[in-house]
């Protein structure tokens, strides 16, 4: 599933922000609308799980169910657009060298640790916890009821016939990108995937990098 590459015209030195996410770190940051956001997998094969909220109403917030609904595929990749619970266009993808992106697998928590890994990783951090410390430092109305739906960029997650997950070894590789553009103020939260666990990124968590282009 690799037809929908798409290269970006932008270049890296126009960007007016940029940031390395170390690996088990969590981002946040508003993008205004018409702001193009970029994020980068800098080695390759690296979980980039991601919120969005409606800057103006962090109630409505990215939602995996009325985005696959709008575009009629469970993948993310170039021409889909980012759906609310409300209705919102958060952001359009308008370019992606990666081929696809998971919105079905959820976030890791220190409770799926347990059941996918074992009992003894469960004190293990996990991007749920990474969520948790990124919305209660941003907003004081914000806390656990916030974190919903996200979006695993660069994690290939296969739906088998019979309907079940398959986390898959991932698609993707050192310098890929997706690229996207808001279609209103959106705040953006990533826990870069602290994973020790999971063979899909060899068990070595990496950085992934941020930019933004007005």
């Amino acid at each position: 599933m690799m037809s929908n590459l798409t290269e970006s015209q932008l270049l890296p030195e126009n960007a007016v922000y940029e940031h390395t996410i170390r690996a088990g770190d969590h981002w946040m940051r508003r993008i205004e609308k018409g702001q193009t956001f970029r994020i980068l997998d800098l080695k390759g094969n690296q979980a980039a799980d991601t919120l969005f909220y409606n800057a103006e109403d962090p109630d409505d917030r990215y939602s995996a169910s009325d985005t696959i609904a709008a575009q009629g595929a469970l993948y993310l990749t170039t021409g889909t657009r980012l759906m609310s619970t409300r209705g919102t266009e958060l952001l359009k993808i308008v370019a992606d060298t990666c081929g696809r992106h998971d919105t079905l697998g959820g976030a890791c928590s220190r409770e799926s640790n347990t059941m996918r890994y074992a009992h003894d990783k469960e004190h293990m951090h996990a991007c749920r916890d990474s969520f948790l410390r990124g919305v209660q430092s941003w907003c004081h109305h914000m806390d656990k009821r916030d974190v919903t739906c996200n979006i695993n960029f660069f994690m290939n997650v296969p739906v088998t016939p019979e309907g079940e997950l398959d986390f898959a070894d991932g698609i993707s590789a050192p310098g890929r990108y997706v690229e996207m553009v808001a279609s209103c103020p959106v705040i953006a939260l990533i826990s870069n995937c602290p994973q020790l666990n999971n063979p899909c990124n060899a068990y070595n968590p990496t950085p992934v990098q941020v930019l933004i282009w007005d």
